[in-house]
């Protein structure tokens, strides 16, 4: 609000200073005829005259028929004589002098525009921060009261292990005597690491909220200016309203920003970049102790950060915040689910089992999605059906309904999936089919969804050959049912070429060339191909032969599964092209020879779904059939 006044008087003094100069202007030029001084003495001598008023050399005459005029004299010392023969009515006044105000404005003008558009630019390179253009050093940092901070560990949900390491903050800010007084020293500095959407920031302003303690936040990235020593002074500023509001907490988001190797960029030690890392190290651990302020920051990438930020002193403890499992999905659906009207038969432990990989911020916006359903459907709650469509949504991209798809790329369609599913369902380390679709969504033309009956930490070489077998299964089954080949498969095989490739040069999954690993991750291409500096060409042309060999075994053993077992392959295709989506109790029934149960009834919306995609997290598991290009609808 005061901004707003503060821009709106300057524009009011703007306006009020251009309208003086140009009624200062205005009233001397004023709207009467101009007259040269030859022609002005020749209407005298004429008696075309009546009277003149002289105002230094400025001549303000009048004609005989009462026309106003004027004219500029020379030194003359005849006019006046001449006037008054031709009976002129002479009047003389002293010369109006220049008010103060118009002198300066048009004296200083040029040099006060140079100073305005100056300040312009600084304000706009500052990002027209607080504080004005001559604020470069001042800390941008956001600072929340205690008071005002209502977010504490029940609102964190997932990251138990991240809680506990984080705690004794909290104790040490309550209470900062009982350490000190057997000698000890709490840590100046913590780094949170994980991936996005994790919760990192979340749990630093739940530490602040337990704490009742002021809490500033800043990002990395608002340290960095153009100017060298900008970034320095901030810190600097920032570190000096912390020690004011001690004891508190600063917490920098996306350090990485800022706190890189030093030494890699162009301007050697003295970039901005640097010259601010710098100052970061000095303040946190130099020659004065920062009692009572204590940093947190948070990164994904904290191999990148400069060794000197991560020593005893600095950031001395790192908290890993991973990924939740299944029973910290479940906790964290719990704190979001309180925001909406959830019904009855919603089963938070079953949508947990059903969202493998999902980071905090995904499940968030899985019951968001799920809540946007039932309002498109005009419910007063949240069901089970809602949050089967969010997540189908998240994991599978929207539904192109509006796709128009021939019959026949239907039927190619339905067998490819058909075939996925099938072998799927045949290996025994495979994880359950939880749904096979052919309707379109995103860019895959259909999909069969493997959901996993529970987290998985690590890989095995059975299940990766497995899943390779499954990947083969949509071309075999165009080939033997279809008689034919279709683009739709080029993902599946990216996929497992990277796969085998990977068992080979990284796993050591490979009895011909053993435990020895054929490749080095910054010499590897996007598409896993091995430089030359790593292995010799005649090695380069084992792992070539072994990646081969792996392929050719797990594509023979997926086409004789889908021989033995047309008779699956044709019902589940026929249920496809009956109800375009089947689950995992119509797959089971088709599996088990039966015919498989109806649909349950879905519930129209009312209105067409936004094309969002859903979020960030996918499941590595789905077997999308993509095609190898953005493509028509015409093209598989």
């Amino acid at each position: 609000m005061n901004n707003i006044v503060k821009n709106i008087a300057i524009w009011i003094i703007i306006a009020v200073v251009l309208m003086t100069v140009f009624n200062q202007f205005a009233g001397k030029s004023g709207a009467d005829t101009q007259m040269v001084y030859s022609q002005f003495i020749n209407e005298v001598k004429q008696g075309h005259i009546a009277k003149v008023t002289i105002e230094g050399r400025v001549l303000h005459g009048e004609t005989s028929d009462g026309k106003k005029f004027n004219s500029y004299a020379p030194y003359d010392p005849g006019m006046i004589g001449d006037l008054l023969d031709h009976n002129v009515k002479v009047e003389a006044k002293p010369e109006q002098e220049q008010s103060l105000l118009v002198s300066i404005l048009i004296n200083w003008f040029p040099m006060i525009l140079l100073i305005g558009v100056w300040i312009f630019f600084m304000r706009q390179m500052q990002g027209g921060g607080k504080g004005g253009a001559f604020s470069f050093g001042k800390s941008k940092a956001r600072q929340l009261d205690g008071a005002n901070n209502q977010t504490t560990f029940a609102d964190v949900a997932g990251c138990d292990e991240a809680k506990e390491e984080v705690s004794e903050v909290v104790e040490f800010l309550r209470d900062p005597s009982k350490f000190q007084k057997l000698g000890g020293r709490i840590p100046s500095g913590i780094l949170m690491v994980g991936p996005p959407g994790t919760g990192k920031t979340l749990l630093a302003k739940a530490i602040a909220g337990e704490a009742k303690v002021p809490f500033f936040t800043i990002s990395g990235s608002d340290f960095v200016e153009m100017f060298v020593g900008v970034g320095a002074a901030r810190v600097r500023d920032m570190f000096e309203q912390a020690k004011k509001a001690a004891p508190c907490i600063i917490f920098i988001d996306e350090i990485d920003a800022v706190g890189r190797h030093r030494g890699a960029g162009t301007g050697g030690g003295n970039d901005e970049r640097e010259q601010t890392l710098n100052q970061m190290l000095v303040e946190m651990d130099g020659f004065e102790p920062n009692s009572g302020v204590i940093v947190i920051a948070a990164t994904n990438r904290a191999d990148v950060l400069d060794k000197a930020l991560l020593r005893p002193g600095r950031f001395d403890r790192q908290v890993m915040v991973g990924l939740p499992d299944i029973r910290g999905r479940e906790q964290i659906l719990m704190v979001h689910m309180r925001k909406v009207p959830i019904d009855a038969d919603v089963k938070a432990d079953i949508l947990a089992r059903g969202t493998p990989g999902f980071s905090g911020a995904d499940l968030a916006n899985l019951v968001n999605e799920a809540a946007l359903f039932a309002a498109r459907r005009n419910k007063r709650t949240v069901d089970m059906a809602d949050f089967e469509d969010a997540k189908d949504k998240i994991f599978m991209g929207p539904e192109r309904k509006s796709m128009v798809m021939r019959e026949e790329e239907r039927r190619n369609t339905a067998y490819h999936e058909s075939g996925h599913a099938v072998v799927a369902k045949l290996l025994p380390k495979a994880d359950p089919v939880h749904k096979v679709t052919i309707m379109p969504r995103g860019w895959a033309l259909g999909l069969t969804w493997q959901l996993p009956e529970f987290d998985r930490i690590s890989n095995y070489r059975d299940k990766m050959l497995e899943e390779i077998s499954i990947l083969f299964g949509g071309r075999i089954a165009e080939e033997i049912f279809m008689h034919q080949m279709s683009t739709g498969a080029s993902n599946d095989f990216e996929r497992a070429t990277k796969l085998a490739r990977d068992m080979v040069t990284r796993y050591g999954m490979s009895d011909t060339l053993g435990t020895m690993v054929y490749v080095g991750s910054d010499q590897e291409s996007m598409f896993g191909s091995m430089s030359a500096k790593t292995v010799s060409e005649a090695t380069q042309q084992k792992v070539d032969a072994e990646i081969r060999r792996i392929l050719d075994e797990q594509y023979a053993i997926a086409r004789k599964l889908l021989e033995d077992n047309r008779d699956k392959v044709e019902a589940m295709t026929a249920a496809l092209l009956e109800w375009e989506t089947i689950d995992a109790e119509q797959i089971n029934d088709i599996m088990a020879g039966l015919p498989p149960r109806p649909p349950k009834p879905v519930v129209k919306v009312n209105t067409t779904p936004s094309g969002d995609a859903g979020s960030s997290g996918t499941n590595e598991k789905a077997k999308p059939r993509k095609p190898s290009k953005p493509a028509p609808a015409a093209e598989n």
